[in-house]
């Protein structure tokens, strides 16, 4: 509890300080942003067996890697001093600044004649670059290893998918079973209406408001509103072909189902919100402070939120797990039984100005953290990342993690990633804001939503 109240201490002082702050924010949009410098307990690797294949041809080489995930840029420079030791290859990462997008960094870097080696990337991002600017990966060995998780464009393989992240409703099981004096199952949760009769239970065991829900845009606009595209049937070809319907007219936003089922899910989130007097004054950082502390049971978000918990006093030790999004009535739907769970992040190797010597290193390095024994070890632990590949045999140390690891391999969870243009959790997060506020109606809402897709080309 000391570690609680002090993290309550300090959020005091970083609302202070936070116009300040806010310019050096950079919002990602598969995660929310953490801080670079944190300090994070790491497992120890186990460095005694080594059975990759080096080339030792490729030593002496230098290659780079843009990375856009900033919480782990001082696991991935770990990686690659690792991985240099061994092959004689130089692995700088290079990190994406606060200001900038992936996209447009990567982009100046090449209309300047220097870019990177490699680029972690959003996908969206790489789908955009790919035919023009990437290495062709398409008959790498480690594409067998991540069957549906590779992003084709055109039939080919130009990317690593280098994680996989998922989101829905965390919970704390350990207080709602306090709060309501008996065990919870969250596998007894199957509809909407399970979990808003939950959730009145919860109030009238005395917690007012058990839900946390974030304003921010990132969140509103791309984790929530995307459901949408990808809960059309739960594919990321199923987000795209609905997203094509909409942007063609061909699909009446008000008479599809899925619109009106997300905005009875986002309503009841709504109600039970902790900050519903003030939805748009929430405080991010205060959510995982009352998820941990007990004042709320439940806070939508993704994996990556575990270092705001963690932060706030949560343990690895501690009951923290997923609920789907749940959408309508239906317990054979998908979307109650199911997570979203996708690749959010790319690897994009230059096929353009990158020397075949460089581009070898990095296919060897690519190689490295899927076959050797090191570089599994220090995706999973340094890295703390639910590994894609199907070889990697760890499993993250987290809980939310660890959840989502275990329902990606029991089939709880839909692997579905709408590919949408940059600015669309920015403009459409700004309209869900105005929901959340209840400055608009449905009506509204779903007008501007129609009408930015009918400006798209």
């Amino acid at each position: 509890m000391k570690r609680k109240a002090l993290a309550r201490i300090c959020l005091g002082l970083t609302l202070t300080l936070l116009p300040a702050a806010l310019t050096g924010c950079t919002f990602g949009f598969a995660s929310d942003p953490d801080d670079p410098n944190e300090e994070v307990k790491e497992e120890p690797i186990d460095t005694s067996v080594d059975t990759f294949q080096y080339d030792p041809a490729l030593s002496g080489t230098s290659i780079t890697l843009l990375n856009s995930k900033a919480e782990i840029q001082v696991a991935l420079e770990k990686m690659g001093a690792e991985y240099e030791s061994r092959s004689g290859v130089h692995v700088e990462v290079m990190p994406v600044t606060d200001g900038d997008s992936p996209y447009t960094k990567v982009v100046s870097l090449y209309n300047s004649g220097n870019p990177p080696t490699m680029s972690i990337l959003d996908t969206t991002d790489v789908i955009a670059l790919a035919e023009e600017k990437a290495a062709d990966l398409t008959e790498e060995p480690w594409t067998a290893e991540a069957a549906g998780y590779l992003t084709e464009v055109n039939g080919r393989i130009y990317s690593f998918p280098l994680c996989i992240e998922g989101r829905g409703i965390i919970y704390n099981r350990t207080v709602i079973e306090e709060t309501l004096g008996e065990p919870f199952d969250p596998a007894s949760i199957t509809t909407l209406a399970d979990f808003t009769a939950l959730l009145d239970r919860l109030v009238a065991a005395g917690m007012e408001r058990p839900l946390s829900l974030a304003k921010e845009d990132w969140s509103l606009g791309a984790h929530q509103l995307q459901y949408i595209y990808e809960t059309y049937n739960g594919t990321s070809e199923g987000a795209q072909e609905v997203i094509g319907q909409i942007r063609n007219g061909q699909l009446d936003l008000t008479a599809y189902p899925r619109m009106g089922e997300f905005l009875d899910a986002f309503d009841v989130l709504k109600k039970y919100n902790v900050s519903a007097k003030d939805p748009l004054g929430a405080d991010y950082d205060e959510m995982a402070i009352d998820l941990a502390d007990g004042k709320t049971a439940f806070w939508f978000n993704g994996n990556w939120a575990w270092p705001n918990l963690a932060e706030a006093g949560a343990e690895n030790e501690d009951a923290y797990g997923f609920l789907p999004y749940f959408m309508n009535n239906d317990p054979e739907d998908f979307v109650n039984q199911k997570i979203q769970a996708s690749p959010s992040k790319q690897v994009m190797l230059d096929g353009q100005m990158a020397s075949e010597k460089e581009q070898a290193a990095a296919r060897e390095f690519l190689n490295w953290i899927v076959y050797s024994e090191i570089g599994q070890q220090m995706l999973v632990k340094t890295c703390n990342i639910i590994p894609p590949f199907q070889n990697n045999p760890y499993e993250p140390g987290d809980p939310l993690s660890r959840d989502i690891y275990t329902k990606v391999h029991a089939g709880e969870a839909f692997n579905a990633s709408a590919i949408v243009p940059n600015d669309h959790w920015a403009v459409l997060g700004a309209a869900m804001q105005k929901y959340l506020a209840d400055r608009s109606d449905r009506p509204e809402l779903i007008g501007v939503i129609q009408a930015y897709w009918d400006e798209q080309e």
